[in-house]
């Protein structure tokens, strides 16, 4: 008690100020998030960071409204809890939207906040993470609230390609809360407790007389395998917190620095003798490119970006002899593994991304082509197709190729061939590289002789055929010779082949010409 006395008032009165911050929106409204399994945004951002190391900022922040009955309801801090520290030992800043107060909705005065911490991000060159929960703008500010969302997403698009941005979707996320999102790199939801969606199934109905829920409509597991919108999905607050930390230990601070290397004790020089077996005899038999990155890299560690989005194509980071990666690679298991759509938007995403922040990247290439039909010619795949193309194209990290098995028409091509500047491309030995298929080729090339031969007899003609074409055009040792490969290796030779590609192209310069931009076929 005695000491209590010898406190000045000045600085009780600070400690009970802050100890009504972080109460938010008081014990009740805290009680009914932990009912449903949630975390509180303090609880969020302090699992986030290293313990003890958040600096908080804008504490005492308040809205300036005073119509509606909210001149007397002004909680400290206004719904966003902002501010830095450090995640595994590196500084990153992070906001997390307080839905115990007005429902985590947007103010003037919050997203003023938020802007100021984006501004510190892009100055200091450090990450920003956004911990979403939000009713969207606030609706007694009017005008004012949606400006805030207008300058936050300008802060989004001036960091996009300078420093990593990666938002979680921890809650309701509705109308203008979800642009913001959108801009960033990467987006994480929370499985049953997050939603995005620009307008509500209410409205929906009003409107269309559709009948939809709100996890149909806008849940984790909806923009994660049918709009892409999302790039990961987590079973609760806890293991979100958890993939955007391991995501970020990928990523560089910002785009004037290398990624992060971490030790490892897995051999550089290791060879996989399961890599010579992994690739089926049968052309056609399908199997699981996921085997093949795992017996590449470090400790059989992937982090595979939108697993559950255009799942022909995949994506993710990795590492090898301890350098961070990004790798793309056609999947035999889905579709054959073909060009799609939704794949080349995915893949051209990542690319874009990988090549910002100095990443460089690893293909696996197994692509038979782009998929045919009228649904993907009326969608556009030549316009988003293309997107793939001028990815790689302008892309000026190092870039290494390993074709697995097939690689067929204008797909060769688009996957970082040589032609597109890559750096170091290879083949297993027995890769087919080819305008088309042999069968395809046969039907064409040959048509008029398999037409004079009995019908009996034209499928014999057309097997001897196409062994033909397979020995003379389709193997490996016909692009080496033209200098479109540099070697074909034995598969079990892969990993140590890639790790001395990247050492000798850790110093890699490469520009493209001078200009404000380039125009990609949006």
């Amino acid at each position: 008690m005695s000491n209590d006395r010898k406190i000045p008032q000045a600085i009780r009165t600070l400690r009970e100020k802050r100890a009504e911050v972080e109460l938010g929106g008081g014990e009740a409204r805290i009680a009914k998030i932990h009912e449903k399994g949630r975390l509180t945004a303090r609880e969020r951002i302090q699992l986030f960071y290293d313990p003890g190391t958040f600096q908080e900022t804008g504490m005492f922040v308040t809205h300036r409204c005073d119509d509606f009955g909210l001149s007397g309801n002004r909680p400290p801090g206004d719904g966003v809890v902002a501010g830095y520290g450090q995640v595994d030992g590196r500084l990153v800043y992070a906001f997390a939207q307080d839905f115990t107060v007005f429902g985590g909705t947007l103010s003037e005065s919050n997203a003023q906040k938020i802007c100021r911490l984006m501004d510190l991000a892009m100055e200091n060159g450090a990450p920003v993470v956004g911990l979403n929960d939000s009713g969207g703008a606030r609706i007694q500010e009017g005008v004012g609230s949606l400006g805030g969302y207008a300058d936050i997403f300008l802060r989004n698009t001036l960091a996009s390609g300078v420093v990593p941005q990666i938002s979680a979707i921890m809650g309701a996320c509705a109308g203008g809360a979800v642009y913001s999102p959108a801009i960033t790199d990467f987006v994480i939801m929370v499985d049953k407790t997050s939603h995005m969606f620009v307008t509500g199934p209410n409205v929906i109905k009003m409107v269309t007389g559709e009948d939809v829920t709100m996890e149909d409509l806008g849940g984790a597991y909806t923009h994660n395998e049918k709009s892409g919108v999302a790039h990961l999905v987590a079973g609760n607050d806890q293991e979100c917190i958890v993939s955007i930390r391991r995501l970020l230990s990928y990523l560089p601070q910002n785009n004037m620095e290398d990624p992060p290397r971490k030790e490892t004790t897995d051999d550089a020089e290791r060879r996989d003798s399961e890599l010579d077996t992994l690739v089926p005899d049968n052309p056609k038999a399908p199997y699981d490119i996921l085997d093949v990155i795992g017996h590449v890299v470090d400790d059989d560690e992937f982090l595979e970006i939108q697993p559950h989005f255009a799942r022909n194509i995949v994506v993710g980071f990795a590492r090898l002899n301890g350098r961070s990666v990004g790798i793309v690679a056609n999947q035999p298991k889905v579709l054959a593994g073909v060009l799609d759509i939704n794949s080349s938007l995915k893949a051209a995403r990542f690319v874009r991304f990988c090549d910002a922040f100095n990443i460089p990247l690893i293909t696996f290439e197994d692509v038979p082509g782009f998929l045919p039909g009228t649904e993907q010619e009326f969608g556009g795949i030549i316009k988003h197709g293309a997107k793939l193309l001028f990815a790689y194209c302008e892309a000026t990290v190092p870039k290494i190729t390993v074709i697995t098995r097939k690689a067929y028409g204008g797909a060769y091509d688009v996957m970082s061939s040589k032609h597109i500047r890559g750096d170091y491309n290879v083949a297993w030995p027995g890769a087919q590289l080819a305008v088309m298929g042999a069968e395809g080729a046969v039907n064409i090339l040959y048509r008029k002789e398999i037409g004079k031969v009995d019908e009996s007899e034209q499928a014999d003609v057309r097997a001897g055929y196409a062994a033909e074409y397979n020995d003379k055009f389709m193997n490996p040792y016909i692009a080496a010779g033209l200098g479109y490969l540099d070697d074909v290796i034995e598969p079990t030779e892969t990993r140590p082949r890639i790790i001395r590609a990247l050492e000798s192209l850790q110093n890699k310069r490469q520009s493209i010409p001078a200009k404000k931009h380039g125009n990609i076929p949006l």
